[in-house]
């Protein structure tokens, strides 16, 4: 097969369309072209009258030697995964948390023959919607499993976007693990994958099932309380089912494990405060959004993403993180009296709105203090803010753009409909955010909506507040992914090692394939 380069291709173009496109390409008959696939397939639409995919396709041609040296074409050069050697040790590591970072290194220990443990305090992805889905009609929050916490961890409601900003090839063996598991095979080539969190359930139970018939072993409703430590190694663990001996501790607990990272501080193992943001999350209309990125061509098109970062006038960055087209504002909170929110897509992107956290800079020098917890404290006082200024409930506060930048309670929304699960109430975000934080969100939206007519418009939608964007600390490890305690591993975003599926997914596949 032969690779062919900046395939361009219009908006609802077919299967002959692609022939045609290649055979014009490499200057062939379109008969000799017998089959191709996809490889890499991205959207151009920095000319809204003249939107288009550039696609990179393998192609099986007749005589494909006659096309060597051509431009825009190459031999197929096709990723191999190397496995790793093979677990040598008697003992069975221990993975806690079954995120992205927790199942992938639980699946490459499997591939070693290691036979790990998976420990996780919330329930299987079936048990765990039922309790999320309780939680947004009822308001009866479960502390031990929730949108943070159980298997698939916090991606698991989320748009899941595969993208990351990693160069790291071992992103392939992510992708096409996930194929295997059910996710759709565009995930293989698109320029911006994504599953949904509909697909995402259930990819998430045919890898344990994998993990499983390698002879892993998974304790779900099972939280680890303790690391029994001796002589400045892993011995083993306390947990709600007992104790777990092991000489090889994996820690991918997640970004939202706070009652692990005061663990980790009573156990005096080195951590550190890190950068993080908060913010709110902002809703459009997704027609609006579609139209704004692609013009006359947004009906032809997928429902439209963004990503865009700005300086505030204290010259603090501002960002949107985890954009969900077609998608929905959800209570996202961990522990009692605490509102959180995020935002998550079906595979579909169908939803009304579109939605994205909008994040300013946090540094661990905005916090007073010497504690290396101090913010994750600073995060619970803002959703413990949010929780009663929603009325003691898990309502959350929400407020038009025109009124938040008018310092005005909403008492009306216009034509953006919240999305928010178990439903919000009109506030003023300025009386709960702290300045510098309001000032920034302003600053943002005013020079978003320059790039994108619709963002700043007065009926567009703030939901607050985001917290939970990235750990607040960083678990240190040396060069070879271990802490100063032997056996012990920090692993993923909870870790401070990652920002999001993939990253968190490869950081787990690292250290399945060091750790001893």
């Amino acid at each position: 097969m032969i690779r062919v380069n900046n395939i361009k291709l219009k908006p609802g173009y077919t299967r002959g369309d692609v022939i045609e496109a290649i055979a014009g390409k490499i200057k062939a008959p379109s008969l000799d072209i017998e089959s191709f696939c996809e490889v890499k397939l991205s959207v151009d639409a920095r000319n809204k009258k003249d939107v288009f995919y550039v696609g990179v396709f393998d192609v099986e041609v007749k005589d494909e030697r006659r096309y060597y040296g051509r431009e825009g074409v190459s031999r197929c050069e096709n990723y191999e995964y190397e496995y790793p050697t093979v677990w040598r040790g008697e003992h069975r590591p221990i993975v806690v948390g079954a995120g992205p970072a927790g199942l992938f290194c639980a699946l490459i220990l499997a591939y070693r023959g290691a036979k790990p443990i998976v420990i996780e305090r919330g329930e299987c992805v079936e048990e765990r919607m039922k309790s999320v889905e309780k939680f947004w009609k009822t308001g009866v929050l479960n502390t031990e499993s929730n949108v943070q916490f159980g298997e698939g961890g916090a991606g698991t409601f989320s748009d899941g976007k595969l993208n990351t900003g990693t160069k790291d090839v071992r992103q392939r063996k992510v992708l096409e693990e996930m194929a295997e598991a059910g996710a759709p095979r565009e995930i293989l080539y698109k320029a911006k994958p994504h599953v949904g969190t509909d697909m995402l359930r259930e990819m998430v139970v045919n890898i344990r099932k994998k993990i499983v018939s390698m002879g892993g072993e998974f304790f779900f409703n099972c939280r680890m309380d303790d690391i029994i430590i001796e002589n400045n190694a892993v011995k083993g663990i306390k947990t709600t089912l007992g104790d777990f001996e092991t000489k090889t501790l994996i820690l991918a607990v997640g970004h939202s494990a706070r009652d692990t990272f005061k663990l980790i501080q009573r156990l005096n193992i080195p951590m550190e405060r890190k950068p993080f943001s908060v913010g709110v999350r902002i809703e459009h209309k997704r027609e609006d959004i579609d139209f704004a990125q692609y013009g006359d061509f947004a009906p032809l098109m997928e429902a439209a993403d963004y990503k865009m970062n700005v300086k505030d006038r204290n010259g603090r960055g501002v960002y949107t993180f985890c954009m969900c087209p077609g998608g929905f504002v959800v209570a996202s909170g961990s522990e009692e009296e605490g509102v959180v929110t995020n935002g998550m897509s079906n595979f579909a992107r169908n939803g009304q709105n579109s939605n994205s956290a909008l994040l300013v800079s946090l540094y661990p020098e905005d916090f007073d203090g010497s504690d290396v917890l101090s913010g994750m404290y600073f995060q619970r006082k803002l959703e413990k803010s949010a929780f009663y200024q929603a009325g003691a409930s898990y309502k959350a506060p929400c407020q038009r753009v025109g009124d938040f930048f008018n310092g005005k309670r909403t008492e009306q929304f216009g034509n953006v409909t919240p999305t928010y699960e178990p439903g919000v109430t009109g506030s003023d975000l300025n009386r709960l955010l702290p300045i510098f934080v309001s000032e920034g969100l302003k600053d943002a939206i005013e020079g978003f909506g320059k790039k994108i007519k619709c963002f700043n418009h007065p009926d567009s939608v703030l939901t607050g507040v985001e917290t939970r964007s990235s750990s607040p600390v960083r678990i240190i490890r040396n060069e070879g992914f271990s802490s100063y305690i032997k056996g012990l591993y920090p692993c993923g975003e909870g870790a401070g090692y990652a920002g999001g599926i993939m990253s968190a997914a490869v950081d787990g596949i690292k250290i399945g394939e060091k750790c001893e």
